[in-house]
């Protein structure tokens, strides 16, 4: 079903549609389910806990901080392009592209979306904070910068999805790196006083 939705849309995307690839009969999904938004919360959840273990390799505390995050960068990549090979099409973020769809139309969906999305951004955060104590860079509020990072890179990951172009996605590393404070004239992040 998510694949059903990233290709397309969640209100596009039909019962019919669903049980057809699954190869089982409407009445069937009806046993389980009690509509799509149920179908749905456990699809999402059933991903996330997936995409949860390539996230704790990704941000495993043996590798270095800035390394996790721009690993996550380079692991967006490469499954765009595995997607666009796929389904001919840049599909970006499946969590923001269904949250901007329902955020207004369906609480319970927006509610899991944004618990989701709230445990992505502590990787990203105990990475700043890493960091921050390793003296990589100075990040005296690492939970606002670590959104910020993870915002910068969602809205990268949308404009390739709009634009149906990977290339947007060249700016993950250099512009992560800016936003942290890390520049070619400034290689460790620390703010000279």
């Amino acid at each position: 079903m998510i694949e059903l939705i990233w290709t397309g849309s969640y209100g596009s995307t039909s019962v019919d549609q669903i049980c057809e690839r699954a190869g089982v009969k409407k009445g069937s999904f009806y046993h389980f389910f009690e509509s799509k938004t149920d179908l749905a919360l456990t699809g999402i959840e059933h991903s996330w806990l997936e995409h949860r273990r390539e996230l704790d390799q990704t941000f495993s505390p043996v590798v270095p901080p800035l390394e996790r995050i721009l690993n996550c960068f380079r692991n967006f990549r490469k499954e765009q392009e595995e997607l666009l090979a796929k389904h001919g099409r840049v599909l970006g973020c499946p969590i923001h592209s269904l949250g901007a769809e329902i955020s207004t139309v369906d609480d319970r969906l927006r509610n899991k979306l944004q618990e989701i999305l709230s445990q992505f951004i502590l990787y990203y955060e105990c990475a700043v904070r890493d960091a921050d104590a390793q003296g990589i860079i100075e990040a005296p509020d690492a939970s606002a910068l670590a959104r910020i990072v993870f915002a910068y890179s969602e809205g990268l990951l949308l404009h390739a999805r709009m634009w149906n172009d990977l290339s947007y996605l060249d700016e993950f590393e250099s512009g992560a790196m800016i936003i942290l404070g890390v520049t070619k004239r400034n290689p460790t992040g620390v703010k000279k006083k």
